[in-house]
């Protein structure tokens, strides 16, 4: 199982992803978000270079598709909390979104 994050480590982590549009739940246990891109090509190629970040990570968001929509909850789900991997794939798929 992947290590839980800290208070502190929350605190830390948490506050940034915050700035970029990422919402927490206050009990630890998820982050998410809802990226709009331009049109559904563009959704799904960011869906497609995101879904192989993740499989290299070995961890799998949960996202909903509808047109240029894309809903992500992330959570580690052996854990039943936030760990270093949501917060490692949540900056991946901000970055890629600007790309």
């Amino acid at each position: 199982m992947t290590d839980l994050l800290s208070d502190d480590e929350r605190k830390t982590l948490i506050a940034p992803l915050q700035q970029t549009g990422w919402d927490y739940d206050r009990e630890g246990r998820a982050i998410s978000k809802t990226f709009v891109f331009a049109d559904f090509v563009a959704a799904f190629d960011w869906m497609t270079r995101v879904a192989r970040i993740a499989e290299d990570a070995n961890h799998h968001p949960e996202w909903t598709n509808v047109y240029k929509t894309v809903t992500v909850t992330l959570t580690t789900h052996d854990a039943k909390r936030l760990t270093h991997k949501d917060i490692a794939l949540a900056q991946d798929m901000d970055k890629a979104a600007q790309v």
